[in-house]
């Protein structure tokens, strides 16, 4: 893979969790590829008193716990000797001054040409005052006829609602230009959600049959085992269409759903997954209860042990009506999708952690082989596994060996741990090279943000205002409310379950 140009990383929350179980480990496996530009330096900036012997300490003992990779004394000490501090209150203006400083420094000392990548792994309350202050002080400025770059990568969440994000986006565009603005989605960096790209794109099979002439409807599930755990305060605000739908599934849709794009470069690309989210046919307000179900786990025994509900958690309301599970039915409303029905769903607690894509064939037009339609609905399915075991499944009728002409499913599957001289990057890893590469492919673009966030705008505004929507329970360990089924209007349709409920003794899980 190409090579940097030298640059220096700021980042803003260096404390935080995400730079201790991601970014950190992300860079010391680019490190150990040697893919890191050949003058490379870290600032972290955060409250903490800290030196630079400090941080570098703390980042020793996030690499020991959260690291997959384990290398020697020697090259974590040299990996680690790219790292700085500076303490810093981002809401205090005057303190950017220090940060000026301070990157003029390094950069002079390591000779880095004035490129800087500013990571904003803040709270949301911090993305506005770090950014004004960037600009107070030219931080941002890329002078014209010159190579010199400046880029701001910023993660979710990008808003909380469409005018929180619409209002961010305006904030941030005062001083940042779009080109400069890397709006972060970890699972555009995971690479079953790439490779989609390329199974689509690179394949004469596959691409002519990918329309609503052969596909009958596609599944979008991204499933946790675990609840809130420490983050019930956190998720009471939040909720898993905030969380997980209206970024991550909504981009996976957007992949699987796009336009063959007219080259494979960052505008070409993002251009198509947009065209996708203004193509979402709108769920007006008084019909959210019809194409949206929404639920919340409850107590329950799971192996002999005694799982809480989301409302005995710790920091969540004891009448809390935050979903932590939802199921929703989408259309996308343009040549290729009209009429072909999307079904999304995401939840806490479910029996399993899987993300993965089904598409769902239509059924031949005549069964010769059974007396009813008992086979009719999953004989033709691809699965597409974002996450774990990443990988992709097709599944078709076969004969069954003997007389007569019974059919049963098999598979046919390709799992990347097959592949035992390939690693697998890490989501962060890629997209850490690709900001700073300038590669934005893999990145939402601010009318992207705005699409997708008007389309799930209504559906919250009317759980916040209509009290007589249901919110149903759903013991923890299970496929989340039986209400999702509904979703499915026709006979012998339902969700795929590629794990039996916990509650049942046991997990069987394929793929």
């Amino acid at each position: 893979m190409e090579r940097p140009q030298n640059c220096i990383l700021v980042i803003f929350g260096a404390s935080g969790d995400l730079t201790q179980r991601k970014l950190v480990p992300a860079l010391m496996d680019l490190f150990r590829l040697n893919l890191l530009p050949k003058s490379f330096v870290v600032l972290g900036v955060g409250r903490k008193p800290w030196s630079d012997e400090d941080f570098r300490v703390f980042l020793g003992k996030s690499l020991n716990e959260f690291s997959h990779s384990r290398t020697g004394p020697e090259e974590t000490a040299k990996f680690l000797g790219k790292f700085f501090f500076l303490s810093l209150d981002p809401q205090d203006g005057e303190g950017f001054r220090n940060l000026k400083n301070r990157l003029k420094e390094l950069d002079r000392q390591f000779g880095i040409g004035e490129n800087y990548m500013y990571y904003l792994s803040t709270p949301p309350s911090l993305f506005d005052p770090i950014v004004r202050n960037l600009g107070a002080n030219n931080l941002q400025r890329e002078e014209s006829r010159s190579e010199k770059w400046k880029r701001l990568i910023i993660e979710k969440p990008f808003g909380y609602d469409l005018a929180s994000a619409r209002a961010l986006i305006k904030k941030i565009r005062k001083v940042f230009r779009e080109p400069q603005i890397y709006r972060i989605d970890h699972y555009l960096g995971k690479e079953t959600v790439q490779n989609i790209l390329v199974f689509r794109f690179a394949n004469g099979i596959f691409e002519p049959l990918w329309n609503r002439h052969y596909v009958h409807h596609v599944e979008i599930t991204a499933a946790e085992s675990i609840g809130v755990e420490d983050r019930g305060g956190y998720y009471e605000g939040t909720g898993v269409v905030r969380d997980m739908i209206q970024n991550h599934l909504l981009q996976i849709l957007g992949v699987v759903a796009m336009e063959p794009p007219s080259a494979f470069d960052p505008d070409a690309v993002r251009n198509e997954t947009v065209k996708i989210f203004q193509s979402l046919r709108p769920i007006p307000e008084a019909e959210v209860e019809k194409s949206v179900v929404r639920g919340q786990y409850t107590a329950s025994l799971i192996k002999g042990k005694n799982v809480p509900g989301y409302r005995e958690e710790k920091g969540v309301k004891p009448d809390s009506r935050t979903e932590t599970f939802a199921a929703m039915k989408v259309f996308v409303d343009n040549w290729r999708w009209g009429g072909v029905p999307f079904y999304i769903r995401a939840g806490k607690r479910l029996p399993t952690r899987v993300t993965e894509v089904v598409i769902h064939f239509r059924a031949t037009p005549h069964f010769l082989f059974t007396k009813d339609n008992a086979n009719r609905s999953g004989l033709n399915q691809l699965i597409l596994r974002v996450q774990p075991n990443e990988g992709i499944m097709l599944k078709f009728g076969m004969k069954v060996p003997g007389g007569g002409f019974r059919v049963k499913n098999v598979s046919m599957d390709f799992l990347y741990s097959d592949l035992s001289e390939t690693r697998l990057p890490e989501a962060y890893e890629r997209l850490l090279l690709d900001g700073m590469l300038g590669d934005s492919t893999l990145y939402a673009r601010g009318d992207a943000v705005e699409a997708c966030w008007g389309f799930i705008d209504p559906i919250l505004k009317a759980w916040k205002q209509d009290p007589a929507i249901k919110i149903y329970g759903y013991p923890a360990g299970t496929w989340g409310v039986e209400q999702a089924n509904t979703l499915f209007m026709e006979h012998g349709v339902e969700w795929r379950y590629p794990c039996k409920n916990l509650v049942d003794d046991g997990v069987v899980c394929e793929l």
